[in-house]
């Protein structure tokens, strides 16, 4: 049995895979966040605490419980691409990796997203060149970078999990399918929108919990993995099929507002990999 570690265990992501992880496995399971959700916390070994306010505290990784594996998935205003606390938390969140490491966890794994990449058109795989055009991009590129060339010579297991377009679970995101269902909520009938064109790679948040955990359980496969489906779709295609399978009495209002200028015509990510780890 492993001490598993989950920062952000009562985030978005994290709650669903520290259920992934208390279902499907055996591991102890430690979740630290600076908010308490008792359905989820009072399973687990749970630690209250703004571990990015201490994150270079030299007894930090026993008072995290000394993790065998180190899932990192805390991150401030990910909702909001241009916050500044991106930028103001780097280095926090790099110190924290840093420490655990030199520690002793001999297993990271990291969120990542498809934002590190910036503008780009087709399939992203490990090589694809990152200019990332948000605050958001730029601080988890840089992340990235960063842990990576710290490890180069480190025999320890590091997986960036870079996640695409996430969906479900919707009253706990702020995604165009959260806001439909409360302009729905609110006895709207139309929701201004882009044209819809954009493509995108879509993955529900269950199934990216469980994609993420299984990554992170396995050390044969490092470096940059792709948690996603593979597959483009338009967001036209995707809101339309949502409203409909939700049963929502709302209309789209193409063309309202322009798509945003780092958001790709058509992006996907290569699946290769998470599909070797899901088989295994």
């Amino acid at each position: 049995m492993k001490t598993i570690l989950v920062t952000g265990c009562n985030g978005y992501i994290g709650k669903h895979v520290v259920e992934y992880l208390q279902s499907n496995t055996t591991h102890r399971i430690i979740g630290v966040d600076l908010k308490k959700n008792n359905e989820n916390t009072n399973r687990i070994n749970y630690i209250g605490l703004d571990f990015l306010s201490v994150a270079s505290q030299k007894d930090l990784f026993t008072i995290l419980g000394n993790p065998d594996c180190c899932i990192h998935l805390a991150w401030q205003d990910g909702f909001n691409h241009s916050a500044p606390s991106h930028i103001k938390n780097l280095y926090s969140h790099y110190s924290f990796l840093q420490n655990i490491i030199d520690a002793g966890c001999k297993s990271i794994s990291v969120m990542g997203t498809m934002h590190e990449i910036g503008f780009y058109e087709g399939e992203i795989n490990a090589n694809t060149p990152c200019n990332p055009l948000s605050n958001y991009g730029i601080a988890k590129n840089a992340l990235r970078q960063l842990l990576f060339s710290y490890c180069e010579n480190k025999n320890i297991s590091v997986k960036w999990l870079r996640a695409f377009y996430i969906t479900g679970d919707d009253k706990n995101n702020k995604s165009i399918f959260a806001k439909i269902m409360q302009i729905a909520k609110e006895g709207g009938k139309t929701f201004p929108f882009t044209d819809g064109l954009n493509k995108y790679d879509f993955i529900d948040v269950v199934t990216l919990a469980s994609y993420i955990s299984q990554a992170s359980l396995q050390d044969e496969i490092n470096g940059i993995i792709n948690v996603c489906s593979g597959t483009p779709i338009a967001l036209k295609d995707k809101v339309e099929s949502f409203i409909k399978e939700k049963r929502l009495d709302i209309s789209l209002e193409y063309g309202a507002f322009p798509s945003r200028k780092y958001d790709s015509p058509a992006i996907w990510g290569n699946s290769d990999l998470i599909k070797k780890i899901i088989k295994k």
